[in-house]
């Protein structure tokens, strides 16, 4: 009998997976009825003529093509990881594309490549807690990008009154279908050139708050308790299990 280390490693599985994936995420979306506050602030940016930074939390990726709903070209920064390759191709479904890298694993060079993707008129999406966390806690990621690519971070986030959050190291928001759902755009975060040390820090302290304040106001507006955030200097397991959290 074939180990789970084993089927994961298989290219078939790997593609079934990513198949389901974003099968599951089209009947979510279709069976569903869902509304977008805040849609301006993107229409408005993509509308001076400025590609900006998608930033949203690891939990809250799943139903993330949905809410871009192919408006500009979109490259995501995802890990190396095979989950990540996972991830990376189930997106790549809805026309996003995926570069390779993070805060531990080619990090740098994905940093650089992102840059280049925004200065030659594109949107880039990162998860500021991926991929080790602490979940829902901002790495300087995102402002590093924002400073040198001079783009404006712009947060996302969604919600939806039947879920599932499972004991994930991201606390993944599983929704069940049929449901509401809610995706709640922030407003935008600059962040200067020439930001030192101290402005880079309260920029990205900005960028996870409002993050965290636009993902409890979407769990707010479906009927649940906001998660809670991650305590710092906690590090994601190896591995999750798939239980628990409520449904509504």
């Amino acid at each position: 009998m074939l180990s789970w280390k084993r089927l994961r490693r298989s290219e078939w599985v790997l593609a079934s997976a990513c198949w389901a994936i974003q099968l599951y995420v089209r009947i979510v979306y279709r069976t569903g009825r869902w509304s977008v506050a805040g849609a301006e602030i993107p229409a408005r940016i993509l509308a001076e003529g400025r590609p900006f930074i998608l930033a949203f939390w690891h939990g809250r990726l799943l139903m993330m093509p949905m809410a871009w709903q192919g408006m500009a070209p979109m490259h995501m920064l995802i890990s190396a990881h095979r989950d990540g390759r996972i991830i990376a191709d189930a997106v790549s479904y809805f026309g996003i594309d995926w570069v390779k890298g993070s805060s531990s694993d080619g990090g740098l060079a994905a940093l650089r490549q992102m840059v280049r993707f925004i200065k030659a008129g594109d949107c880039v999406g990162i998860t500021p807690d991926g991929p080790h966390g602490p979940y829902m806690r901002a790495s300087e990621g995102a402002v590093a990008i924002a400073r040198l690519a001079r783009a404006p971070i712009v947060p996302l986030s969604y919600a939806t009154a039947r879920r599932r959050i499972l004991r994930t190291w991201d606390r993944f928001h599983l929704p069940l279908p049929p449901t509401r759902g809610v995706f709640i755009w922030g407003e935008p975060i600059e962040v200067a050139p020439d930001a030192d040390k101290q402005a880079l820090e309260a920029a990205r302290l900005l960028v996870e708050t409002r993050m965290n304040a636009i993902t409890a106001e979407a769990d707010r507006r479906m009927g649940n308790e906001a998660v809670e955030v991650g305590p710092i200097g906690s590090a994601a397991p190896a591995t999750g299990d798939a239980a628990a959290g409520g449904s509504r």
